[in-house]
């Protein structure tokens, strides 16, 4: 009859479907094993390559321990590129390790669509099928059939038709839920892909900076320790003061501060800058109960960073300014710089870097690599150096009054406006 031979015809689909399925899915898991050993291997890599690292951070601890002498830096110069170098062929290694996983999850998408659309087709066919029955009717297939058993085979033969509608369409529901998690977790890998190449970048960056810094220190001190120690005595004297000159020149601002506009101190407001936090100075003078930042003192705080530490944004904001101090013989202050402006009314500087990785206008998030710790401005050794404002009294702006800095743009901020960072941070 009509009916059984459809019913066969189904069967027979359904088959082929799933001889199909099974057979993608064995070719998907041959596919899959190849990348899965590997992703293995590149994270045995990995980790191997990640122990390296912390071996080259306790030497370069070590090495900045020793002492402010020519031999000791140009060691931790040495010491810093091996590790960044190193870091290099990490990030080269996750990358590869993510390559590899957006191939297996491709794949995986490509047989589940392939799945999807083979169910599809059973669905479609079994729809056909139950719409020619109900035209044929009940009444017709009791006229067309003389015995009373195939009546009742035809009409079980409807039923197991629709059931494998149902069973498909529940099937078909599983697989494109499936399909949405691969696809979302194919986007996470891809800007993952795209992270790990941006901080690639960066970090040769960084590496070509310790070289710059290494020839730098070579060429004025002529490798000679007594160069060295007069070198930096005069670097701190400058630091002194250009320090003095800021403060005496952001003594005179008088920018309208809204104690309102920023909130009170506590811990916990700000997230760490740098993924291990190590303090080497903090902020201001003690002067009674507070924190102040006053004439000799420090305008924020400082943290152990060796070149090409990652530095993190504290909270959600605005890049408004960039900039190299450096680029201005005589302009002792921040080196390379960004300013992030934050919802809350404080605004953050990160100081001293070798590498800015975020641009002007660019909305960042907390945790957001915004650039690369370093060695450049007023400094006398690698550091982070971070500084805390209530925005309503800090401007980016030309520094016309200074001596050695009249054509450089900087932060300029009443000196009401300086905030205490470890009252924002967590507590340590």
């Amino acid at each position: 009859m009509y009916v059984k031979r459809n019913s066969i015809f189904i069967t027979l689909l359904l088959s082929i479907c799933v001889l199909n399925i099974n057979f993608q899915f064995v070719l998907a898991d041959t596919i899959t094993d190849v990348l899965k050993s590997k992703i293995e291997e590149r994270e045995a890599q990995i980790k191997i390559l990640e122990e390296e690292i912390k071996q080259y951070n306790q030497e370069v601890d070590h090495a900045s321990k020793q002492g402010s002498t020519l031999k000791n830096t140009i060691k931790t110069l040495d010491l810093t590129r091996k590790k960044i170098t190193t870091d290099i062929l990490l990030t080269d290694h996750k990358i590869n390790k993510t390559g590899l996983s957006i191939q297996e999850l491709e794949s995986e998408i490509v047989i589940t669509e392939n799945h999807i659309d083979l169910n599809k087709q059973a669905i479609i066919l079994a729809f056909q099928s139950r719409q020619e029955l109900e035209d044929v009717g009940f009444i017709m297939m009791i006229l067309s059939n003389k015995n009373i058993r195939d009546i009742w085979n035809d009409i079980d033969t409807t039923k197991q038709i629709q059931n494998e509608i149902k069973n498909k369409s529940i099937e078909l529901k599983a697989l494109q839920d499936d399909l949405e998690v691969k696809k979302f977790a194919l986007e996470d890998q891809k800007k993952n892909l795209v992270v790990l190449k941006g901080d690639l970048t960066d970090k040769k960056q960084a590496v070509e900076f310790t070289r710059q810094q290494k020839s730098t220190l070579l060429l004025k001190t002529k490798n000679k320790e007594d160069t060295f120690r007069e070198l930096v005595k005069t670097k701190e004297e400058q630091k002194a003061q250009f320090e003095k000159e800021v403060y005496e020149f952001e003594s005179e601002l008088h920018f309208s501060i809204d104690r309102n506009s920023y909130p009170s101190p506590k811990n916990g407001i700000l997230s760490w800058p740098l993924q291990d936090i190590f303090i080497t100075q903090k902020f201001g003078r003690t002067v009674g109960a507070q924190k102040l930042y006053t004439s000799g003192s420090h305008s924020g705080t400082d943290f152990r960073a060796s070149i090409g530490t990652k530095v993190m944004s504290v909270l959600p904001g605005v890049v408004v300014g960039i900039g190299n101090t450096d680029l201005y013989p005589g302009c002792y202050s921040f080196g390379k710089w960004i300013m992030v402006r934050h919802e809350n009314g404080l605004s953050t500087v990160y100081g001293h870097l070798s590498v800015i990785s975020v641009s002007v206008g660019e909305q960042v998030e907390t945790g957001s690599v915004i650039g690369y710790s370093g060695n450049t401005g007023h400094t006398t050794g690698p550091h982070l150096h971070i500084t805390l404002y209530a925005t309503q009294g800090v401007h980016i702006e030309k520094y016309v009054s200074s001596r050695g800095c009249k054509e450089v743009t900087i932060p300029l901020a009443d000196i009401k406006a300086y905030l205490d960072p470890l009252a924002y941070f967590p507590t340590i």
